[in-house]
């Protein structure tokens, strides 16, 4: 092998086996005696516990040939800061440092931050820093979001200058220091174009978001140059275990989108079997690697952790929310959120049909760019209000992102063109191109529907994160603050406060549990409720109480009937559980269904499960 390191990045939703087909990977190319370093960005990285030993923020002998590094994206993003203010400090007044400071609270920051680290793996060589390794895999790739961020060519330090003669505010803290590392930057995003020795490889599983999501990913990656994709389709029911209908009915849906995704993607794919446990510890892995390299017909599926005790399980009583969403007489928001893929879309639509179907006038609303609450109702839904066909009370619309933002941007600019020089538009437009401007322009679009008293309740597919509501209440003028959509012309003063105050009502309306209700959508599975946690507290800082959790596609105990799903029912258990604990709220059920929850039959079903669960599961 030449001197040349190879990159492998694995890409995909939280839940769908990134980690383990990362791991797997890993230890195939050291076993072929490789130098190989797998590193993660992942805040939920089970690389720790797949290993069995303590790993964190340094590079950590795991196996033979193998090292592994978990980068801490709180660690780097507070390296990161420091790096870039630290000589600012000097030269900037204190007023626009504190905006600054402010600033790094952004998305954008957290982002650029971990890409940095990866970075520095993928030009050490070229700078004669560091090890060299054959192999580098990074587990949690980086989006194509980052990457633009990181090719806008803007000088950002005089951006910083020309935007300090006025009040000091920008929104490209976190890239003010892209100007020095430029070089470094550069090299990284020519090595991620270089087919040769990069790969992306997407974990998805047989069913229709994580398709979708996929397919938005890849379509970025590609306007952004990364060539080499590959897929792996993870989590395949074996048709042998599939005896009872309950299962023979999964088994069949998913046979459905593996076709699907064959003839959508014509790039290399591998497939991997649904396991009866978790994977932990190097034997297990070297199980997956056998199948996932081997590729054979004959996969296994068990991961043999001896014999079964007793089949009994225990039984789980989901909370009852009634409480919790019972009409006030005040409109109602519910937002639901959680990470790509764990159903919040299916348990939006069973939420609006609920409360639609007892006589209260409903909006259901998504700003998910992959939305398909269209393909759940089987209705084509529109970013215009639409009355639900079949169902009184309900009406649906989406908020489309890419025309929200484009409105946006054009709005900015319009009202930027009085105020800045030729060289600060520049500087505007490039900066329009930031992830925070999406987060802005659709908060924007839906903050209208949070003001509005027209209904009873608006039940929202996909809630703004921590970061947004931070993002929106940093203390300075928004009139200034170009990545916000404000009248900025200095005649608007007046426009400009009351946008001020509408942030500051809509903000206030959120925090308020009698008005606005917060629930995190998860698998009981490691990755997804980590994940949700972490979000969770991120609610909190921004002054957002969660208020309750659906553990969603919950294995019923009566189609366990077979070695394998009470395997699995037994890991749910312990997930639910843990899921208990760590969020201390009130946790619902949503249990699997036989097929995908699409058209209002299923959708009743669906709905009478999620709020009348009285059995026990």
């Amino acid at each position: 092998m030449s001197n040349n390191t190879k990159y492998i990045f694995f890409s995909g939703k939280g839940g769908v086996g990134k980690t383990t087909m990362a791991c797997a990977t890993a230890v195939h190319y050291a076993n072929e005696g490789k130098k190989t370093l797998i590193v993660t960005t992942d805040p939920a990285s089970n690389l720790a516990d797949v290993f069995e030993t303590e790993i964190g923020h340094k590079i950590t002998p795991l196996l033979n040939n193998l090292w592994g590094m978990e980068i801490d994206p709180d660690k780097a993003t507070e390296e990161y800061r420091e790096s870039i203010l630290a000589p600012m400090r000097a030269v900037m007044p204190e007023s626009v440092m504190a905006v600054l400071e402010e600033q790094f609270n952004s998305p954008c920051t957290t982002e650029i931050a971990s890409f940095d680290r990866f970075v520095d793996f993928m030009v050490a060589e070229k700078e004669g820093k560091g090890e060299h390794y054959d192999i580098v895999i990074f587990d949690t790739a980086p989006t194509g979001h980052t990457i633009r961020l990181l090719e806008l060519p803007v000088d950002w330090s005089a951006h910083i200058e020309e935007s300090a003669k006025g009040s000091g505010n920008t929104c490209i803290g976190p890239v003010a220091s892209i100007q020095e590392n430029k070089v470094k930057y550069d090299e990284a995003t020519r090595l991620l174009g270089d087919a040769e020795r990069t790969t992306f490889i997407f974990v998805l599983q047989p069913e229709e978001t994580s398709l979708y999501e996929t397919k938005r990913s890849s379509a970025e990656l590609k306007t952004i140059g990364v060539k080499n994709v590959e897929l792996i389709i993870n989590g395949i029911l074996p048709e042998e275990i599939c005896e009872h209908p309950f299962f023979k009915s999964r088994f069949e849906m998913q046979q459905r989108y593996i076709k699907k995704i064959e003839s959508d993607f014509p790039v290399k794919i591998r497939k991997m079997f649904q396991r009866d446990g978790e994977i932990k510890g190097v034997e297990r892995i070297l199980n997956i690697e056998k199948d996932l390299f081997a590729n054979s017909l004959k996969q296994t599926y068990s991961i043999g952790n001896g014999e079964l005790s007793k089949a009994e399980f225990d039984t789980f009583v989901p909370d009852s929310i009634d409480e919790i969403i019972t009409p006030n007489g005040k409109t109602k928001s519910i937002f639901f959120t959680g990470k790509g893929g764990v159903g919040k879309t299916v348990i939006s639509v069973a939420t609006a049909y609920k409360f639609a179907t007892e006589g209260y006038k409903t909006l259901l609303l998504t700003t998910d760019p992959a939305a398909h609450i269209g393909e759940v109702l089987e209705q084509n839904i529109t970013d215009k209000i639409q009355k639900i066909e079949g169902v009184e009370n309900l009406w649906s619309v989406i908020v489309d992102q890419e025309k929200a933002v484009e409105e946006y941007k054009q709005r900015i600019i319009d009202e930027a063109k009085s105020k800045y020089s030729e060289d600060m538009m520049i500087a505007i437009k490039e900066e329009l191109e930031s992830p925070c401007t999406e987060e802005m322009a659709a908060f924007d679009k839906f903050m209208g529907y949070v003001e509005s008293d027209d209904y009873d309740f608006v039940i929202f597919d996909t809630a703004p994160t921590g970061h947004t509501l931070r993002l929106l209440e940093l203390p300075f003028d928004y009139s200034d603050q170009v990545s916000l959509m404000v009248t900025t012309n200095e005649k608007s003063q007046e426009a400009k406060s009351v946008t001020q105050k509408r942030f500051d009502k809509v903000i206030a309306r959120m925090k308020n549990p009698e008005q606005s209700i917060f629930s995190f959508v998860v698998y009981p599975e490691s990755t997804p409720v980590i994940e949700a946690y972490r979000a969770m507290l991120d609610l909190k800082e921004a002054g957002i109480k969660t208020q309750f959790v659906v553990a969603n596609q919950v294995l019923e105990p009566e189609y366990c009937t077979n070695e394998f799903f009470i395997k699995r029912r037994k890991m749910q258990e312990k997930y639910l559980g843990e899921i208990k604990e760590r969020f201390q709220l009130p946790v619902t059920v949503m249990p699997l269904l036989e097929s995908e929850i699409k058209g209002l039959s299923m959708i009743q079903k669906a709905s009478g499960l999620l709020f009348n669960n009285k059995v026990n599961v």
